[in-house]
Formats: C-alpha cells, structure tokens, sequence
C-alpha cells in the first residue's frame, strides 16, 4: 500500500478521501466550462466541468454512521460535462446531514460507455469497502441526476452486481428502452416535473416497467420545476423533493 492511499484512507477516516477508479489514467485538461452568461441556479453558479479523463469517487462520512448506508451519487450534465457542485457535492453534503456516507462519482465525460464502467466499478469498490466504512452491504444505493439518473437505472439494471437502492431525479433517456427491468431491479424512487424540458415520459415510462416487474416504486410529480434544480430550495414545490426522499429512505429502512 502507498504512502498516499494510507493518507487518504486516514483523511476518510474523519470526513472523506478522494479515490481514483482507475489510478493508470492520466488527467487530461479536466476545466470548468462555466462561462459568465450561464444560467444561475437558486441564484447561484454552477460548476460545469468537463472533459474528466482520470475518473475517481469521494467518500464523505457522516459524523455518526446512524444508517450504516452508502450512497453513490451521479452528477447529471448529458454525458458532455458533470453538475459537480449543484448534484454532487451539495447532495454528499445533504447525505451526510441525515446520516448516510455519500459517494461522489466523478465519472468521464464526454461519453456514455467510459461513464457506465466508471460507475460499475465504483459500485464494486465500494462494496469491497464495507468493512474499513462500516457500512451495511444491503445498503448500497445509487442517486443520479437527469444522464446521471440514467446512468444510476443503467447501474440497477446491470446483469451483474447492482445496488440495493436507487433515487432517480428528473432522469433522461429512460424513454430510449433499452433498460432489462426485472423483477431483481432495485426498489426506485422518482421525482420529476410535468414541465421539465427532458419530458416527464422518462419517469412515466420506467415506473410502469418497474410496476409491471413488481419492484417497489414511489414517484412525485409536479406541476411546474424544469430541470436540473439539484436540492437547491426555490419557490418552486419539486425543491422540497429531498425531505420526500429522506422519508423514502427511513421507510426503507435505510436511513434511521
């Protein structure tokens, strides 16, 4: 074991360690794409970053490990950059507040095969991790927003190993049909907007899947919302969405 893997399961050990996936890649020109015109979101920026070549994942541990659950998140951006602030950081930050270890997946962009094995093997990392995290192995679950939602379903769908869980907020491609749901897909909760630009047909259609699968679903439209808000608090109602999922995650059973 190297000196720097010591040092950043001993950082982990306190709050979080940055682990890269594949520690052969090397980093290319990995920026934020931000320019001064984008969007705010909740009045604020966000970071875009683009062209990821060297993959890693971040733990953040809670201060007390009520749950003894994992979950990976997955930053949306359509497979071009990664919403690492607003659906990544921010939501490793709210999973820590109630008690459950976060996983940052910071996955290659531009490209969709490059960020399903990314995912895979952060799934497998982590799972071969429970032990040094004290984590509860029926307790890996995967959160993603908008390609990282459906990069999540992907992970669910997998013939292989799959979480035990997934959170899917305001997913896309869902509707491209090319998901095997089964009766072995994990139970699934969406949140999605009846106006979202990505269209809500993408959470319609995969909960009709996992209904007819018999895999337990619970879904929450709304109205009005668009897309790609994270759990930044706004007027709108879908920005409450994370208390939904929170008392999703306790009824499961896995956060306490």
């Amino acid at each position: 074991m190297t000196r720097k893997f010591i040092l950043l399961w001993a950082v982990s050990a306190c709050s979080f360690a940055q682990i890269p996936l594949w520690p052969d890649k090397e980093v290319g020109n990995e920026h934020d794409t931000t320019k001064a015109t984008d969007q705010l979101i909740a009045g604020r920026r966000v970071i875009r970053l683009g062209n990821v070549t060297r993959p890693d994942m971040t733990i953040y541990r809670p201060a007390k490990n009520t749950s003894r659950a994992a979950v990976l998140v997955f930053p949306g951006g359509g497979y071009n950059i990664l919403a690492l602030d607003l659906e990544g950081t921010e939501v490793c930050e709210w999973l820590q507040s109630i008690g459950v270890t976060g996983v940052l997946v910071k996955y290659r962009v531009p490209g969709r095969e490059g960020a399903f094995e990314d995912a895979k093997r952060a799934l497998t990392m982590v799972r071969a991790r429970v032990a040094e995290l004290d984590l509860d192995p029926q307790k890996i679950g995967v959160l993603g927003f908008s390609a990282g939602a459906h990069l999540a379903a992907r992970v669910s769908n997998n013939a292989s190993e799959r979480p035990n869980f997934a959170l899917l907020i305001y997913p896309a491609y869902l509707t491209e049909g090319n998901l095997n749901v089964t009766a072995n897909t994990p139970p699934t909760f969406l949140v999605q907007t009846e106006d979202d630009g990505v269209k809500v047909e993408n959470s319609l259609v995969y909960y009709a899947a996992l209904k007819q699968a018999k895999v337990s679903v619970e879904m929450h439209l709304y109205p009005t919302g668009g897309h790609g808000y994270g759990l930044r608090p706004t007027e709108k109602l879908v920005t409450t969405w994370p208390a939904r999922a929170e008392e999703w995650l306790r009824s499961m059973g896995f956060a306490k």
